[in-house]
């Protein structure tokens, strides 16, 4: 069977809907107040204004290929992303737009960069925002008021910004380089393009790929207005290396009360992106929490091989998404009460491992029962827990796609 006629009989097993976002989300940091902001829509999630800060990703097919590009913002779903983002750099990908925002099951960004046509193709086919960047779009002095327009009447919003790799010549010679307040003077010139002719409904991102400098830059930029922030610590490096500088400077900020809506810029997976992502928020209490998993570190203390045991259980778990804490303790100091604090846990010692569920020892098996005992004791919890209304669960989502 050819790709039209997979595509065809798929037509009629999908019935379109956003997957909610931002349900029961936490909005408001235990460590500082959050920085007031204006609120945007991005389709239906709401940026700004103390929403819940979401988690974005950007997909890295082919646009044009629609059946990837589906599939791909179907796994990014699945992992708790809210908006994913798509670059058109082509004509063809411009014109795949309509389907695939017709069938995402979250709110799609077009990514646009040189061509302004693209961006009123985009609106036109309903994407919920269009990223813009007025420092390469050919004339935008000319073109701008007439995208603030059509924005403006099919009630999206925009992202602006810049990056420092992209930087205007003007203002990179003016302060030496892409420094934090070159990079803010080029956000406030973009900004005042968009006000003056009316259009408030942007948010905006200054990324660099230096942690500090990020910091430094997104203060900068907080302390000028009450835009909505877009973070990300652009161009981030490898998985292990762009996970560090992402926490970093997300860390930085968030626990200040700075940030709207992240993304995590990896040379990886997009998926990876949104799990780093969706960690960051989790640990600084601004996510609803999931799966997590609480090892001690391997010491001369360690009775069993802890890396080993913490490596099988992690694996074992890892389409867990329902809320519980797991604790794998390798020695007798302090394996029992992280293991007793823990919803599930297991001290273990002396060829063997004590079982504890929400503070009570339940069984005793041997070491090489651990793992098994484990996973079986945690997809019970997890099988047994009521399903959180916008909460993603676990799996890959498969989305036929339309002919």
């Amino acid at each position: 069977m050819d790709t039209q006629s997979i595509e065809t009989s798929a037509a009629e097993e999908v019935s379109h809907e956003f997957r909610k976002t931002g349900v029961a989300g936490i909005s408001e940091s235990p460590l500082h107040p959050r920085h007031q902001t204006r609120r945007i829509m991005v389709g239906p999630v709401p940026v700004g204004g103390g929403a819940p800060i979401s988690v974005q990703s950007m997909t890295n097919t082919k646009t044009a290929n629609v059946g990837a590009t589906l599939q791909q913002i179907a796994e990014l779903t699945a992992a708790g992303c809210d908006i994913v983002r798509v670059a058109v750099p082509t004509q063809d990908d411009a014109d795949a737009l309509p389907r695939i925002v017709q069938q995402s099951p979250i709110p799609v960004i077009a990514d646009i960069h040189f061509q302004s046509k693209y961006v009123f193709q985009a609106i036109d086919a309903g994407c919920a925002a269009v990223r813009v960047n007025p420092g390469n779009i050919h004339k935008f002095d000319q073109v701008g008021p007439s995208i603030c327009q059509a924005a403006t009447d099919a009630g999206i919003s925009l992202r602006i910004g810049v990056n420092a790799g992209s930087l205007d010549k003007e203002l990179y010679e003016k302060f030496g380089g892409p420094t934090p307040e070159a990079l803010v003077a080029s956000a406030l010139k973009e900004a005042r393009m968009f006000e003056d002719v009316g259009f408030h409904d942007f948010k905006i991102s200054v990324k660099h790929h230096d942690p500090v400098t990020m910091v430094e830059t997104y203060r900068l930029l907080a302390s000028k207005g009450d835009w909505p922030l877009h973070l990300g610590v652009t161009e981030a490096g490898p998985a292990w290396q762009g996970t560090i500088k992402s926490c970093l400077a997300f860390g930085a900020l968030l626990a200040e009360g700075i940030g709207d809506t992240i993304r995590v810029s990896l040379s990886a997976p997009p998926v990876e992106e949104v799990k780093v992502g969706c960690k960051i928020l989790e640990y600084l209490g601004l996510r609803q929490r999931h799966f997590d998993i609480i090892s001690c570190p391997s010491c001369g203390r360690s009775q069993v091989d802890v890396i080993a045991l913490a490596n099988a259980v992690t694996d074992g778990l890892k389409e867990i998404t329902a809320p519980i804490r797991v604790a794998v303790m390798g020695c007798i100091v302090n394996g029992p009460g992280e293991a007793r604090e823990a919803d599930l846990g297991v001290a273990s010692g002396n060829g063997k491992g004590q079982i504890f569920i929400k503070g009570k020892v339940v069984e005793t098996v041997r070491e090489d029962q651990i793992v098994e005992t484990l996973l079986r004791y945690a997809n019970d919890m997890a099988a047994n827990m009521p399903v959180q209304e916008g909460v993603p669960q676990s799996g890959p989502v498969i989305v036929p796609v339309h002919a």
